[in-house]
């Protein structure tokens, strides 16, 4: 490529990076991923350093971006700088060279040694970098976004409305401290479920918030952040970053809990391996390791480029979004016959994985996001979860087609029926998914406990030897069980003795393994303690229903509902005509310890399953709950406790070891 080439290059390079940044930063509506902008970013650096030729209005000039004019401007105190950022462990490796040269070099001319260079790992948060500024008397005057690192926006309304964010701090001099404004997973999920317009990432929903008017929009979207960093400082200086950051926590700030400190490269490596390997966990996302030097007087010899601290460096892990075409929808069908749409991808590479499905929930969602084929898509990876379409690019949309939801069911043919967003098929008995489906959960281990049932069983059933209902489980012959594929002489007749034991079942399991929509395990033995037996669930009414706590009104209309169907009725005759006995044991239980107690369980134990431990601590009158409140009784806890300890001693709930829990029984 020609130098002339390369500059014009470079000029569409800008142009299109700061259009992507406008609408990032302003607009808070990102038309590309952070992974293809920092192809581009990287290839324009690239460029520029070959060629000398460097505009002044280049992404590279400058810090951060465009300032939003509805807001009031502020200048920093003190510069907030960007950082230099490793993307491979080869530049890391350089870095740490680079660094360990200056203070052996400086210790050779000078007596003033400075000390031997350590580390400290930070985890690289992906928000929105706030400033606070804190007055001579402890009291939070000023809140600011980075802008161009020099000036930035007054947002200090907003912040308040993050509630870690102490309002008054109990310190002497004048400071900014630096942090990041971030939204949870938690948060982003219960935002996005009753919004209109969804949040396309957690970025965005932070950025967003910061960059709203509305502080009532601010305060919804339930903002968290952590801080890191103090940027001036008119009170006694800091001799280490540890000193630093011991002195943030001890004010009361938000502080993450990792923070490693490293003599050694291969000391850093390992960290950077661990972090990568716990980030789809974290409750919020980061990208990358923010690695710095402890020594403050190192630091201040070493300086800063035009741009960076020499003294720090990012590295940058994978991208978790990507941008891709969407190719096609592909329509599925579940157990409850409902049809739901799944997008079919061209390939990209996302999170060490090559993705090529991503879910698309519903027709409303669809609607609401702007889905179309042949769209450039916003996809996200987040845990082992099928990867989600989070938004697409709008300027994309031209030629698109609109995704149209099918009339009939992709598998059987039959007319579909809509029930507000969703989609049904009502053809149970010989739609292959649903029925093989339904016959999984039936013979699972919490329904009627067949034993050795899988998918693959169920499917061979259907196909080949015509099982069409549930009942029809109960009429197979072992030479039909011989024709099958794997099926020898010891499988057919083990099969045949899990059928048959199946037959006499605890009337709970008899009511999960039917299927009813909305009734999980828990809420089938509910019914069965109210009700007694089968006939008077059948006959409940409304009223009756939710009586029951923790059944509100859309679980009884689904029970009721269910036992309308003349069909349903039948199924459950012919059952019982086959020899399928329910039998209720009266659970008499006595006035113990854990009587209407609510105990949440952590760690594992040694005697007890988690399904039995649940089901004990029910039969015992208690309340099994996930989570750890005020309203908690009980923790109890085996080996290895997670959090949920950890909030049990802070809130000063009763925690009981295994040994102590028997004892009390």
């Amino acid at each position: 490529m020609e130098r002339e080439q390369k500059i014009d290059r470079i000029k569409e390079l800008i142009e299109e990076l700061n259009k992507y940044a406008y609408q990032y930063y302003v607009l808070d509506n990102p038309t590309i991923s952070d992974k293809e902008y920092d192809k581009k970013y990287d290839e324009l650096i690239s460029l520029e350093k070959e060629t000398g030729f460097i505009l002044p209005y280049s992404p590279s000039q400058r810090v951060g971006d465009v300032i939003l004019s509805e807001f009031q401007k502020y200048t920093h105190k003190g510069r907030l700088w960007s950082l230099d950022k490793a993307q491979s462990l080869v530049e890391l490796k350089e870095w740490d060279i680079k660094s360990r040269k200056f203070v052996e070099e400086y210790n050779k001319t000078h007596e003033d040694k400075l000390p031997k260079v350590s580390y400290v790992l930070t985890k690289k948060f992906d928000g929105l970098t706030l400033n606070l500024t804190y007055d001579d008397s402890g009291i939070l005057v000023k809140a600011a976004t980075r802008g161009t690192g020099t000036i930035g926006e007054d947002v200090t309304a907003q912040a308040k409305t993050i509630k870690a964010i102490p309002l008054k701090i109990d310190n002497k001099h004048l400071l900014e401290i630096h942090g990041e404004a971030i939204m949870t997973k938690q948060a982003f999920d219960a935002y996005n479920s009753s919004s209109e317009v969804p949040l396309k990432n957690l970025r965005n929903g932070a950025a967003g918030a910061l960059r709203n008017l509305n502080l009532k929009e601010t305060a919804k979207r339930n903002l968290s952040a952590f801080f890191y960093d103090i940027g001036y400082n008119e009170g006694d200086p800091f001799r280490s970053y540890i000193e630093m950051m011991n002195f943030i926590k001890s004010s009361g700030f938000p502080v993450d809990d990792y923070m490693k400190v490293c003599s050694t490269y291969e000391e850093m490596e390992k960290e950077i391996d661990y972090i990568e390997s716990i980030r789809n966990d974290l409750n919020y996302d980061i990208d990358g390791v923010v690695v710095v030097i402890d020594d403050m007087r190192t630091r201040e010899l070493m300086g800063y480029t035009i741009k960076f601290p020499k003294w720090a460096i990012a590295f940058k892990f994978e991208a978790q979004e990507a941008t891709t075409t969407l190719l096609d929808v592909e329509w599925n069908v579940g157990r409850s016959g409902r049809v739901t749409p799944t997008a079919i991808l061209e390939p990209v590479e996302l999170a060490g994985a090559t993705v090529k499905r991503a879910t698309l929930n519903n027709m409303d969602d669809i609607s609401r996001k702007g889905v179309r084929i042949g769209a450039q898509v916003f996809v996200r990876r987040s845990n082992d979860v099928i990867p989600e379409i989070m938004g697409v690019s709008e300027d994309s949309l031209e030629g698109t087609k609109e995704i149209d939801p099918p009339k009939n069911c992709p598998y059987c043919g039959s007319e579909l029926v809509q029930d507000g967003v969703h989609y049904f098929c009502e053809n149970t008995l010989s739609c292959k998914p649903q029925m093989v489906k339904s016959i999984v959960h039936f013979g699972s281990r919490e329904a009627m406990n067949i034993e050795g049932f899988s998918e693959k069983t169920a499917e061979q059933l259907f196909e080949k030897l015509d099982i069409k209902s549930i009942a029809d489980l109960y009429r197979i012959d072992k030479n039909e069980l011989l024709t099958l594929e794997k099926f020898g002489e010891k499988k057919a007749q083990n099969l045949l003795d899990a059928i048959e034991k199946s037959k006499n079942c605890e009337l709970s399991s008899f009511i999960y393994a039917l299927g009813i929509p909305n009734v999980g395990k828990k809420t089938a033995k509910d019914l069965v303690k109210k009700f007694k037996t089968l006939e008077n669930i059948i006959k409940a009414s409304l009223e009756e229903l939710v009586s029951i706590q923790d059944v509100g009104d859309i679980v009884a209309e689904s029970v009721l509902e269910f036992f309308k169907e003349e069909k349903i009725i039948n199924s459950i005759e012919e059952l019982i005509s086959l020899g399928v006995k329910t039998h209720h044991e009266e659970e008499d239980v006595k006035e113990n310890s854990f009587s209407n107690k609510t105990v949440v369980v952590t760690g594992s134990l040694e005697g007890y399953s988690r399904i039995e431990i649940k089901e004990k601590l029910e039969a015992l009158g208690a309340k099994v709950s996930g989570s750890v409140s005020k309203k908690t009784d009980f923790v109890l806890v085996g080996k290895e406790p997670g959090s949920k300890y950890d909030k049990a001693v802070e809130l000063g709930i009763k925690v009981i070891t295994e040994e102590e829990f028997n004892h009390m029984l």
